[in-house]
């Protein structure tokens, strides 16, 4: 039998730090999106508490260091506070003129290369971040990504992912997919790549009332994924997703 290496992986978007518990606080916290007030700083440690119970981490609005983070540099706090050695970040989007987004990588493993493609999509911004843990056909290959609200853009998105990750069984797609996974606009990935539906679906927001499973962990036709379960993200508005992976140890080679 092929010797196997298990592995953590989470997916979280974290909403920059910023706390909503209810569709109120979308209008009634709204500056916590574009001011560094509230208490980013202990949302962000308690998400550097979870991810440090894993080995690779996918962030989603991870602030970059605008005026709304303190001019933090997110992705690369919780990679400190967690204990990664390594970390990656692909800033893609600003909100006004006081707010930036970022997905994000948080690995114990390190990686040989980590690309960022931008996406297509009818407004500019989204973007996949993209990382080879090993050499050749088989290596372990994880992406994160943030797809756009409109499915037409969406559409698009998962097209150029797909090319990107054509033909690898060692796959993983992870991230805010902002749809279900029965939208028309996904059957382009699961015709075009090796990424496999998963076996059950997790809703993951709103995180005070989960009812649509829209953030997703996908992984190859070579890799066995169990123990798929939704878990706090501090106060963001989703919840992360955490699954645990079993990788052939020729792919981190």
């Amino acid at each position: 039998m092929e010797p196997t290496r298990r592995l953590r992986l989470l997916s979280a978007n974290i909403q920059a730090g910023s706390s909503t518990r209810g569709y109120h606080d979308y209008v009634a916290r709204s500056w916590s999106h574009v001011l560094p007030a509230g208490n980013k700083r202990g949302s962000l440690d308690a998400i550097a508490q979870l991810a440090g119970m894993h080995d690779i981490v996918g962030l989603n609005e991870s602030d970059p260091g605008s005026l709304r983070s303190g001019f933090t540099n997110q992705t690369h706090y919780l990679a400190q506070r967690a204990g990664f050695d390594y970390w990656s970040h692909q800033p893609n989007r600003r909100v006004g003129r006081f707010a930036s987004s970022a997905n994000g990588l948080l690995s114990r493993i390190e990686p040989r290369e980590v690309v960022d493609h931008p996406l297509p999509g009818r407004i500019a911004g989204r973007g996949v971040l993209l990382a080879r843990f090993g050499d050749g056909d088989d290596a372990l290959t994880v992406a994160v990504a943030h797809l756009s609200l409109g499915a037409a853009s969406r559409a698009a998105q998962l097209g150029f992912i797909a090319e990107l990750l054509h033909g690898q069984r060692n796959a993983v797609l992870m991230g805010d997919f902002n749809c279900p996974l029965d939208r028309p606009e996904m059957q382009v990935l699961f015709r075009r790549t090796r990424l496999q539906p998963p076996g059950g679906v997790v809703p993951t927001f709103p995180s005070w009332r989960p009812q649509r499973a829209i953030d997703h962990i996908l992984v190859g036709d070579g890799l066995r994924a169990s123990n798929l379960r939704a878990l706090p993200a501090a106060l963001s508005d989703h919840l992360a997703l955490s699954l645990e992976l079993e990788v052939p140890e020729q792919a981190l080679r």
